[in-house]
């Protein structure tokens, strides 16, 4: 992925990020979602997810992604330099 797709994706990952925050705080009354993959990966597709990457990419792909890369991150001491979506839109597969 180049530079180009990785900010976008980076953008989108922001984007999803505040809308989450949003769905946290009115539709489940600020409780944390535990199923929050999923619904960014939802909420991705349904926002150009498959025009940044150059392919379709099925909401559990991305689920299973977005999940996996960000216990990857979460397990990382000291934490790296880019910010979680950062990181994440770094390591998005190439292929499903």
């Amino acid at each position: 992925m180049d530079q180009a797709q990785t900010t976008r994706l980076t953008e989108l990952l922001n984007e999803a990020q505040r809308a989450h925050g949003t769905y946290e705080a009115t539709e489940l009354n600020g409780v944390f979602d535990e199923a929050w993959p999923q619904w960014y990966a939802e909420y991705m597709v349904d926002h150009g997810l498959a025009d940044i990457v150059g392919r379709y990419v099925t909401a559990e792909q991305a689920a299973d992604h977005l999940a996996s890369a960000y216990a990857e991150y979460d397990r990382t001491d000291p934490k790296p330099d880019p910010t979680w979506a950062e990181y994440v839109a770094r390591v998005w597969p190439d292929e499903p």
